[in-house]
């Protein structure tokens, strides 16, 4: 089964959602999804698709890569872990890789919320991904 035919759900859902400079691609047995959507929630629709078709995002064969417009709304968190920074991981889950970090006490953006313990954020470098909501608190 072709890529694009696995994930033609979650690519009609892409086009669906406007996401602007929308990229698709197949290489090395891997489909890459590139792009920007204008909010948090859009993004979060996208995972869930993906996680419809792969379950916990375990087949290793698609890389999600979709920003959130930085005109998207949003408001601030602090980051309030005891001393170490915040993972922010590439989709919501610790099986996910871990994108950057965000330091203890800095500032982040909220974007989306994914579920009670995951939220979509950007870090004060741009960083965009997905951190446990237990690290957070409003400002």
């Amino acid at each position: 089964m072709a890529l694009q035919d696995k994930y033609a759900e979650l690519i009609n859902k892409a086009k669906s959602l406007d996401t602007t400079n929308l990229s698709i691609k197949e290489q090395d047995n891997v489909l890459y999804i590139d792009g920007e959507v204008s909010n948090g929630e859009f993004k979060d629709q996208l995972w869930s698709v993906y996680n419809k078709i792969d379950p916990d995002f375990r087949s290793g064969d698609l890389i999600l890569n979709i920003n959130v417009s930085s005109n998207a709304p949003s408001s601030k968190y602090k980051v309030t872990t005891q001393s170490s920074n915040l993972n922010i991981r590439k989709g919501p889950g610790t099986d996910q890789p871990i994108l950057g970090k965000a330091a203890h006490q800095s500032t982040v953006t909220f974007l989306s919320k994914y579920n009670d313990d995951w939220y979509l954020i950007r870090s004060e470098d741009g960083t965009e991904g997905y951190c446990n909501t237990e690290y957070l608190t409003a400002i």
